[in-house]
């Protein structure tokens, strides 16, 4: 047998020992059985997994378990309850089943090591089962599995009271509207594609990681908070102009410092209502953010006339102290870009002070 077919071999006997851990039991029930225990339809059910995003499967598949009953019972109530409104319930399902599929994909990565480490300890030790018990490298993994989900549901919880915090000050909660006045800040990285070709798979991985790490710390210290990372472009939002100019400000500064290893950037930073919607933001000053990045130069900033109404140096409302400023701005003639056939702009300059 080669080593090829004994890998194959090893993980296809490790897979339902693996999936009856991770379930809290191995699959006994078809998806049928599923919906009749959790009183729910079974179209409701087959739906609510499509959005999820798992595979679907035949009526006569059993590939389900106790668990699954009590989610779909759970899902039923919440939908009973309102939390789930039909006008909302399929993204909300979808965004929820997409955000948990790239976690699981990056913890099984992680976790793959683990596995590795412990079958390659049971092979040195001449005992197919490895150093952790009956199963091996599984009862590593599961050993494991209860402090990321503790920690898992930490991060939740305090990422939800963050966002509690933003809707209450913001005023939402109390008005019911998803759209607030925000800074909106695109980062693009400058030479992109010619850098990626000279990295192999583990370089550009590494160097957008350290890229998006950089970013977020930034945005952290400055009032920022990072959306979403699109490949080499970063989305970023703040309660002000003024903080989202300085989150602009400091990473186009780092990526122009040739002892600085963060690449050089461009940025755009609008300024306007932002609607908020399942975690992402959306709406013309997004729109127009995106715009302005893509024509701006590379190490430059430019604003629109929403943050530049803000940050001007006569503006009665700009803030001092930890915010950079009075900000200098120099305007441009007007650009025709996709959406926007003459919008205004002004490069971002060296703060005065």
């Amino acid at each position: 047998m080669s080593e090829d077919h004994a890998v194959d071999g090893a993980a296809a006997e490790m897979l339902p020992l693996m999936e009856a851990q991770l379930l809290g039991q191995p699959p006994h029930l078809t998806r049928v059985d599923v919906a009749a225990q959790a009183g729910v339809p079974l179209a409701v059910a087959v739906e609510l997994w499509r959005l999820l995003g798992f595979p679907q499967m035949d009526d006569d598949v059993v590939a389900f378990t106790d668990a699954d009953v009590t989610a779909l019972r759970l899902a039923g109530d919440l939908i009973d309850l309102g939390i789930l409104p039909a006008d909302s319930q399929a993204a909300l399902v979808r965004t929820w089943g997409r955000s948990f599929a790239r976690l699981a994909e990056w913890q099984v990565d992680m976790l793959a090591q683990l596995v590795t480490d412990a079958a390659t300890a049971g092979s040195d030790e001449g005992d197919p089962a490895g150093p952790h018990g009956e199963d091996g490298p599984t009862d590593a993994v599961v050993g494991v599995l209860p402090k990321i989900e503790e920690l898992q549901n930490y991060a939740w919880r305090r990422h939800l009271a963050s966002a509690a915090g933003r809707a209450l000050s913001d005023g939402r909660a109390a008005a019911g509207e998803a759209a607030v006045p925000q800074g909106v800040c695109f980062v693009d990285i400058v030479g992109y594609t010619s850098r990626s070709r000279e990295l192999d798979e583990t370089g550009l991985v590494d160097w957008l990681e350290a890229f998006e790490d950089r970013a977020s710390r930034v945005a952290l210290d400055h009032g920022g908070r990072v959306i979403k990372t699109i490949g080499d472009e970063i989305l970023i939002v703040a309660g002000t102009a003024h903080d989202a100019a300085a989150v602009a400000w400091e990473l186009t500064r780092r990526g122009a410092d040739p002892e600085d290893p963060f690449p050089a950037v461009r940025a755009g930073v609008a300024w306007g209502a932002v609607v908020a919607r399942l975690g992402d933001v959306c709406g013309p000053t997004v729109n127009i953010a995106a715009r302005l990045t893509s024509h701006a130069r590379p190490g430059a900033v430019l604003v629109d006339r929403g943050a530049h109404d803000v940050l001007c140096p006569d503006h009665a409302e700009r803030p001092t102290g930890s915010v950079p400023g009075p900000w200098r701005l120099k305007r441009l003639s007007r650009t025709s870009v996709k959406g926007y056939s003459r919008l205004e702009s002004w490069v971002l300059r060296e703060p005065r002070g």
